[in-house]
């Protein structure tokens, strides 16, 4: 099936927790059935799509807006394929376009607001949420995402109200679950965040798509608490579930090396680094144990990388895991 990727709730996605880029979901064909392009045009464009070639997509489509400018439905299908493009600021301003033509309906609303989100526009992004939540209150989908942005502003107590809304929407959202313990961990409220996590982690456990995330959260902060055991059980927990996940590695590295177990810190943190070597965090902890080693060559060589990493995150708005 084609993925033309309309945006729904994401993963891990997310603000606060990992990079901040919402990934793009399957999409039912239905959208490209209703475009009005001529039959050789749309199996060009489903050609196009199904290589991948985001950009003669993009201008397929962007010549039939032209030939008809009064189709929403053509904008629509154009945004999809400007986020799956990772070209989001465009993608909003496709959206905008449709919904001055007619208001976009909920899925197309979701991916301008999740547009929104992944170019960093949070202040964008919050009416958006507020007017799929206001219209469609028994989903928990929309509290869950505003409590993310409430979050990323640092209005903890707001944060705290609508997780709690979107779990109380749906008792079995593993992800609102985890995303309130790390609003009652930012609120010092270490007994409310370890239930939170606890039971994000029960859920998880019943879920067919376990995520590390929920684990790797207790585990993080069980360290700051300084109780290392129980933090190195729920972050090799965290790799049984996925041993390719970039944070949990870091954090291991972390915890082993508060437990001065410095060679097996240094395993894990090379490993975070190799599955993801945009990530700058691992290679700001290496330079400081090579640092405590007397590899002062190494370490400046790890600080010099963290700090170019760093910059190239700057530079993308991308934001990483506190």
């Amino acid at each position: 099936m084609i993925r033309l990727g309309l945006a729904v709730a994401v993963v891990a996605v997310a603000l606060g927790q990992t990079v901040d880029t919402p990934q793009p979901s399957e999409l039912s064909s239905n959208l490209l059935q209703k475009l009005p392009i001529d039959a050789r045009r749309r199996l060009l464009l489903l050609s196009e799509l199904g290589k991948r070639d985001y950009g003669a997509a993009e201008e397929l489509l962007a010549d039939e807006a032209k030939r008809n400018p009064g189709s929403q439905h053509i904008l629509v299908a154009l945004a999809n394929v400007l986020f799956l493009d990772g070209r989001h600021l465009n993608a909003i301003v496709v959206l905008k376009k449709a919904d001055k033509l007619a208001p976009l309906d909920e899925k197309s609303r979701l991916l301008l607001a999740l547009s929104c989100v992944a170019s960093g526009h949070l202040n964008w992004a919050r009416p958006e949420f507020e007017k799929l939540a206001q219209e469609n209150p028994s989903k928990a989908l929309y509290p869950y995402w505003l409590g993310r942005i409430e979050y990323r502003k640092m209005d903890i107590t707001a944060a705290i109200a609508h997780a709690r809304k979107a779990v109380e929407l749906d008792p079995k959202f593993v992800k609102a679950y985890d995303q309130l313990g790390l609003y009652y961990e930012a609120a010092s409220d270490w007994d409310a965040a370890i239930g939170a996590f606890r039971q994000a982690i029960r859920l998880n456990r019943e879920s067919a798509n376990k995520s590390p995330w929920p684990l790797l959260n207790i585990g993080v902060l069980m360290m700051r608490l300084n109780r290392l055991d129980e933090a190195e059980a729920q972050l090799r927990a965290s790799l049984d579930v996925d041993d390719s996940f970039p944070p949990a590695h870091y954090r291991l590295g972390q915890v082993l090396e508060k437990k001065e177990r410095l060679e097996d810190a240094t395993r894990e943190l090379l490993r975070a680094a190799t599955l993801d070597p945009t990530y700058p965090e691992p290679h700001y902890a290496l330079a400081r144990i090579y640092r405590r080693l007397g590899d002062q060559k190494a370490s400046s060589n790890e600080f010099s990388l963290f700090a170019q990493l760093r910059e190239a995150d700057k530079r993308k708005g991308t934001v990483r895991p506190d």
